[in-house]
């Protein structure tokens, strides 16, 4: 499996903080050893100030042995600055806590009208908006990341987009969405940093690159978290030269991951959300494959089934140790037999339930019920013989409805997100809208 694995691709575009979950889904998988797991997770670890975090993992490692002076020195620095800094921040907090902040911030008409509202009414000093950040950037390598994005939210309302730290601001505060499980205010977020990058405000080319590259990465703790996210994921690929440009410049493995949301995705299988993969899968197979673009190639290139259903034996164990497609094994698995069976149907008319079985790895019986619970969810459009052992398939044509349907469906998601950030920027808690 080790093989497969792509931590180590992943975590070269991750913060260290977004890698610590990485590495604690490893140790639970027997990929590698554990001590080496660890002992990796003790090195990133020691690079931030989450030092109780880091004495735990070195006790796992050595527990024969008597913490290190040098981890107790840094905590007792690490406690006091971060004393410190709930002193000099207390102004801030009294900031965050009026009542009155949300609504004038909507109102402002830029930066500059909420830095003078908050000078009049909190004797607040504009030379301190540097050092919210600076505040910021130590609640999160602490660990304390609710307070991190308080902070980061703010600042970012009090700088223009030119500021120095506008950017790292925006992705410190999609960094702790993401680390608060916040998946909704993390899409927001996205959608940031997204517009942001692509006005392309730093006139360099590669600079420009690494941070779409950044961003797909960070991304994947949306795609496979957030309700729509597969949708999000393949609307952002969909016809987009710019995001297919860094997928075949800079991470092809990023592969995976589409291939996996136009399979489970039940609107983008006969799309062209398909061809455009599989024309990619194609043109960088001899840079990066795996077991699930090549059960796609296999599929709907060479239109071997057989080839298919091996690798679908192999993909199941690549989704079982992935971190971020393990959530969606059983639905990947689901959709897999099903764009089989759909494809060998877009061949054969009539078609033994034996063989059917064969093709999808499934005993007899098993395929039969299977079929037949298609039919009755309204996902075939076919007529079971069950005396001669054969599915009759009907003529497939999808209804100007469902195409639609289709292409309108994530319209909706986007309007969504589009309204939580407006009742967010209003502050109005109770016009949010639930996904």
């Amino acid at each position: 499996m080790a093989q497969y694995d792509l931590t180590g691709k992943n975590g070269q575009y991750l913060d260290r903080h977004l890698v610590a979950p990485l590495l604690e889904f490893l140790v639970a998988q027997n990929i590698y050893s554990a001590n080496d797991v660890l002992q990796s997770k003790l090195a990133l670890l020691t690079e931030t100030k989450m030092v109780d975090y880091a004495i735990d993992v070195f006790k796992k490692l050595h527990a024969d042995q008597e913490v290190p002076q040098k981890f107790l020195d840094k905590r007792q620095k690490v406690v006091e600055d971060y004393k410190a800094v709930q002193e000099t921040s207390k102004s801030i907090q009294q900031i965050l806590e009026d009542p009155g902040l949300a609504e004038q911030i909507s109102n402002s008409r830029d930066y500059r009208q909420l830095v003078e509202y908050l000078v009049k009414n909190h004797d607040f000093k504009p030379e301190r908006i540097d050092s919210i950040y600076d505040d910021a950037k130590l609640y999160y390598e602490c660990g304390d990341y609710q307070t991190a994005s308080q902070l980061l939210n703010l600042h970012n309302e009090l700088v223009p987009t030119t500021d120095k730290n506008y950017l790292s601001g925006l992705w410190g505060k999609l960094a702790c969405n993401i680390l608060l499980h916040q998946w909704d205010y993390g899409m927001e977020d996205f959608e940031k940093l997204k517009t942001y990058i692509d006005e392309d405000p730093f006139r360099n080319s590669l600079q420009t690159l690494q941070q779409r590259t950044w961003l797909l990465h960070w991304g994947l703790y949306l795609y496979f978290n957030h309700a729509k996210g597969w949708d999000f994921l393949l609307d952002l690929l969909s016809n987009n030269a710019k995001y297919l440009n860094v997928i075949q410049t800079t991470c092809p493995h990023i592969l995976r991951y589409w291939a996996t949301a136009v399979i489970i995705s039940k609107h983008n299988r006969h799309s062209t959300a398909m061809k455009e993969l599989v024309q990619v899968i194609q043109q960088e197979s001899y840079t990066y494959k795996d077991p699930i673009t090549e059960f796609i190639e296999c599929l709907h290139v060479n239109f071997d089934f057989d080839g298919a259903q091996k690798k679908l034996k192999e993909c199941e164990t690549v989704l079982s140790n992935d971190f971020f497609l393990i959530s969606c094994y059983n639905e990947f698995i689901d959709h897999a037999r099903l764009m089989i069976f759909e494809t060998f149907c877009r061949i054969h008319q009539c078609i033994s339930i034996g063989m059917l079985a064969e093709k999808l790895d499934m005993t007899t019986d098993d395929a039969e019920r299977w079929i037949v619970n298609l039919i009755r969810n309204a996902r075939l459009d076919a007529k079971l013989d069950s005396k001669l052992g054969h599915v009759v398939m009907g003529v497939h044509a999808v209804s100007p409805y469902q195409q639609i349907i289709g292409k309108t469906e994530f319209l909706s998601m986007r309007s969504q997100i589009l309204a939580n950030s407006v009742a967010r920027k209003l502050g109005d808690k109770s016009t949010y809208v639930r996904m």
